[in-house]
């Protein structure tokens, strides 16, 4: 391990294939990009793993986006039992009645138009910036949408991806 490599990062890389293509499945449902991630461990820092992430996602075909799409819900409309998408929509749970219709419309409004679901990076963000988010975008073309999209993946691949680390390193304190 080099001086630059944190103890949940050593762990990660030494992963198995099967429980690591797990973990990174966890945080983009696309297979293209984890195996493009799996098959570059080990990672020196968790920059070299971020900047491997970004070069994944740059890299995706418009079937590898509708994939990892599908493993997001509705903002506004997380699967029960998943606490990654409660905690990163957050915004959205002291949301009024009336933005909670707004968001239903608007998201039936944008998946007839795009085919999938709208994806926005949500950590941190209100109910009512998610809502002017998707305004503003379901204007665009779908080659447009499709530029949005990947943009916010990269950023939500990025915080679970050092989420990841850090829970790896929780769980790996104490070992040698």
């Amino acid at each position: 391990m080099t001086s630059s490599t944190t103890p949940g990062l050593a762990r990660f890389n030494t992963l198995q294939d099967s429980a690591a293509r797990a973990v990174l499945h966890e945080v983009c449902a696309s297979s293209t990009w984890g195996g493009k991630l799996l098959a570059q461990r080990p990672y020196a820092t968790a920059e070299a793993l971020f900047r491997a992430s970004d070069a994944a996602t740059a890299e995706l075909t418009a079937e590898d986006l509708a994939e990892a799409m599908a493993g997001h819900p509705p903002i506004g409309r997380p699967k029960p039992g998943d606490p990654t998408s409660s905690r990163e929509q957050r915004g959205m749970a002291g949301a009024s009645d009336e933005l909670k219709t707004e968001m239903l419309e608007l998201n039936l409004a944008y998946q007839e138009k795009f085919g999938h679901v709208f994806l926005i990076c949500a950590t941190g963000a209100t109910g009512e910036q998610m809502r002017d988010a998707m305004k503003a975008r379901i204007g665009n073309t779908p080659e447009q949408e499709r530029g949005h999209v990947r943009t916010e993946l990269g950023k939500i691949n990025r915080i679970r991806l050092a989420l990841v680390v850090e829970t790896v390193a929780a769980e790996g304190e104490g070992e040698s």
